[in-house]
């Protein structure tokens, strides 16, 4: 009879605790879904592959929606400041991001429960969950920014490069990146949606500093910092802009190349110690067995 009650009181708590939840998220409307710029073509992108996120984007918008009067406004800024890292992640908006974090806590920990249930689990591992479940999406919005960065450093090069030569044919630097974008054999790189951008940006009325200035600050890179300055500076000087790519290019590559030798110089030290290991062991399977035999002769004797 007490176990009845007890189950009775634990639905009554559960039944109790939805009906909270779900009176507090219904007073507030979900997020409308982006459906234009940057934001509204990753939100059908991402719709359109399917998978987890478009099970839970009713959810997130729902939860999101509850999120936009909490005064958390440095919070915010943060994740928004990581989802424009991450190039518009998914589409998401900070509140969005924030919501993702809370649906993952809560599912990690009703998987966390019900394997208690089922396994003897520890308490504090169920804790864990909750909270790896809670940093999960902002690991997954920072490992994507890292992504983007990687391959603009490593792509931007190249397209100063080429933009040097087609200003050396007789194109203005618009037309230069033009010609890079629509030549490019793939219109999903990072360095070519963001040159993409720019070109959208000096459409609509953006002065070229402006822009370029935007590009910087969606991808803070050293390599990004120094070719838009080195461009801004250029304009404001004079300075034939062609001539002023090329020598960037060069450095940028020379850079590379010297950072590439330092990671092979610290690849070589960090193999020191995995290969002494290995020695040791191998040392310890060439012994071992004598040592047994002589420590066995010397008690016998």
């Amino acid at each position: 009879m007490t176990a009845r009650i007890i189950g009775y009181a634990a639905l009554a708590c559960i039944g109790g605790g939805l009906f909270v939840v779900t009176f507090i998220l219904g007073r507030n409307p979900p997020v409308e879904r982006p459906e234009l710029g940057s934001r509204g073509l990753k939100r059908r992108r991402a719709l359109e592959e399917g998978g987890i996120f478009k099970a839970f984007e009713p959810a997130m918008r729902l939860v999101a929606g509850w999120m936009q009067g909490l005064p958390i406004h440095q919070t915010r800024k943060n994740m928004q400041q990581q989802i424009t890292y991450a190039g518009d992640y998914l589409g998401l908006s900070a509140n969005e991001l924030l919501a993702l974090c809370i649906l993952s806590s809560v599912s990690f920990a009703a998987v966390g429960l019900g394997m208690s249930y089922m396994v003897d689990i520890p308490v504090i591992m169920v804790i864990f969950g909750v909270g790896l479940g809670a940093y999960l999406p902002i690991m997954q919005v920072s490992g994507e920014a890292q992504l983007r960065f990687k391959e603009v450093n490593r792509s931007l090069p190249t397209a100063i490069d080429l933009a040097s030569l087609c200003m050396g044919a007789g194109l203005d630097f618009p037309g230069a990146l033009r010609q890079i974008v629509e030549k490019s054999s793939s219109k999903d790189k990072v360095l070519v949606e963001e040159l993409g951008r720019i070109l959208q940006e000096l459409e609509l009325g953006h002065t070229r500093r402006k822009a370029l200035e935007g590009f910087a600050e969606r991808v803070p890179i050293e390599a990004v910092k120094d070719f838009v300055g080195t461009v801004v500076q250029a304009e404001a000087k004079g300075t034939p802009l062609a001539e002023v790519l090329s020598i960037q290019a060069r450095m940028l590559r020379m850079r590379r190349s010297v950072r590439a030798e330092e990671s092979a110089a610290k690849a070589g030290l960090m193999m020191m110690g995995p290969l002494m290991m290995m020695f040791m062991c191998i040392i310890l399977l060439l012994l071992g067995p004598f040592v047994v035999q002589w420590m066995g002769t010397g008690l016998s004797g």
